[in-house]
């Protein structure tokens, strides 16, 4: 077993080899909430929640941390004379965590507020100017309080995005005329007139507050250690947020991250979707507009490295996807378990208990391994939609044994089905996606089908036959499959 990860910083695949294999390090930057997500944040959180997964199947534990940047300009100048900053950012702080909760990503081991790690970050700046990389405006100068990051005092500046000094843009986070070169990026800013007195920290070199980037070095750092195994984010924050992340923390002293993983963006006609484009979809809307796992399926199925490129039509096929693996698990669900055992567990084994001591030749329900062409894709840089054909074969594998009569084979196929959802977090009969119940035009739908197949059964009893096959072949006519069975009549939604 090997799993290869693309490096950013290599520009290359790398087997992957943590520090510590019984306790995988991840950090991802995430959101600067100056306002509400939208659904190229649910993408790349998406990302990483299924890289966290498939880490975690692989290995025996995994230690997550996804930030929240609460004390940003963004966030200051969003706020309005009826809110506060820290008002703002609250509420934008859970409406990230209810549309990351909505699509089933799974909340981070620790998520730290930058506002709760300003000692941290001052030490990292004293450390900085203590080494010499870092400076601070001179006294009486307009920019006096500002802290810099010196960014000609470290040769190896722009590794990350493999660009030359000279050919950086300048710095554009603060006032220039303190800065020995124009790309120097700010560590600290120095309150300003106008700025809330509520968003300064005393300082050594004034009251003021954190600069972007040396946020997540410190609280990295704080919660991972000077050395972890993955720095994540999206393709944009490459430069240049983890440019002067990777800066600052290695002028310090930290081995900071050993790889570097960045997700594509979600275009709209071709265009990265973006706040400031005001091209965007909300995240609300979206999931107001579509059933939260067939969003989660539409948002997975592009590689993650790729660009996704939003459309009615990508959603439309999410849908049927999804349909056809509910479709497969809920009539495996009508044949009784060849073995005797629910799809779970062994009848009467309690979770905690052994496994007992005589499984059938197919591995049982309960078996942890996935086929070997999903563990192929997945390990090979995490390749989702090679692992969502593996997914699919499977379910058609498994319609044709129910079809013919093979249960056993069909209960196999169906533990590989569950177990390689339930990694992927698309499992439709998961307790997350029943307990969201099913969306109003479906329970519609449900209702209407319902009552076509009583009139039908009623006909059938009367004898009736050519009122039955009207109603029979109305319902095929809608695109929908009867199944007709000891314990009733079932229905599905056919391609």
């Amino acid at each position: 077993m090997t799993v290869q990860l693309y490096d950013t910083k290599a520009q290359a695949l790398r087997d992957f080899v943590p520090l510590d294999p019984e306790n995988v390090t991840i950090y991802v930057c995430g959101p600067t909430v100056q306002s509400g997500p939208h659904i190229g944040h649910l993408r790349g959180a998406l990302s990483f929640d299924i890289l966290r997964r498939w880490l975690a199947y692989r290995f025996a534990r995994v230690t997550f941390v996804r930030n929240v940047t609460d004390i940003d300009d963004k966030v200051l100048a969003n706020a309005a004379d009826g809110e506060p900053w820290w008002a703002l950012a609250y509420r934008m702080e859970l409406a990230f965590t209810q549309a990351y909760g909505a699509i089933g990503i799974l909340p981070p081991t620790y998520e730290p507020r930058a506002t709760a790690s300003i000692p941290q970050m001052q030490e990292l700046i004293e450390r900085l100017i203590e080494s010499g990389h870092a400076y601070a405006a001179p006294e009486g100068s307009d920019a006096a309080g500002d802290v810099y990051f010196d960014v000609r005092s470290w040769p190896a500046y722009g590794s990350l995005t493999n660009q030359s000094l000279d050919a950086m843009e300048p710095a554009a986070d603060a006032d220039p005329r303190g800065k020995r070169d124009p790309r120097d990026f700010a560590l600290w800013k120095g309150a300003k007139p106008g700025e809330p007195a509520s968003a300064t920290w005393d300082s050594p070199w004034g009251a003021g507050r954190p600069g972007w980037h040396i946020e997540c070095s410190a609280m990295s750092r704080r919660y991972l250690g000077p050395e972890f195994d993955i720095h994540g984010g999206g393709l944009d924050l490459r430069f240049p947020h983890h440019e002067n992340e990777l800066a600052q923390s290695t002028a310090a002293g930290d081995a900071f991250a050993r790889y570097w993983v960045h997700n594509g963006l979600v275009t709209v006609d071709g265009q990265k979707m973006s706040k400031s484009l005001f091209n965007f979809l909300l995240a609300s809307d979206a999931l107001d507009e579509f059933d939260p796992l067939v969003l989660r399926y539409a948002l997975a199925a592009a590689h993650y490295r790729s660009s996704l490129d939003v459309s009615q039509r990508g959603f439309e096929e999410a849908q049927a996807a999804v349909g056809r693996i509910r479709t497969f698990l809920e009539r495996l669900e009508r044949v009784p378990s060849p073995f005797g055992w629910t799809a779970e567990r062994p009848e009467g084994l309690d979770p905690d208990d052994e496994q007992p001591a005589a499984e059938p030749e197919t591995g049982g329900p309960w078996s942890e391994e996935v086929p070997a062409a999903f563990a192929a894709a997945m390990d090979d840089d995490l390749g989702v939609p090679q692992a969502l054909a593996v997914v699919h074969d499977a379910v058609r594998a498994g319609n044709s044994a129910l079809d013919a009569g093979d249960d056993a084979e069909a209960w196999e196929w169906g533990r590989q089905v569950r177990k390689m959802t339930g990694i992927l977090g698309l499992n439709p009969l998961d307790a997350q996606w029943t307990r969201a119940g099913a969306s109003v035009e479906a329970s519609a739908l449900d209702a209407l089908v319902q009552t076509m197949i009583t009139q039908r059964a009623d006909a059938r009893a009367a004898k009736d036959w050519a009122a039955a096959d009207r109603i029979r072949d109305a319902i095929a006519a809608a695109g929908i499959t009867l199944e007709d069975s000891a314990d009733g009549t079932h229905w599905s939604i056919h391609d």
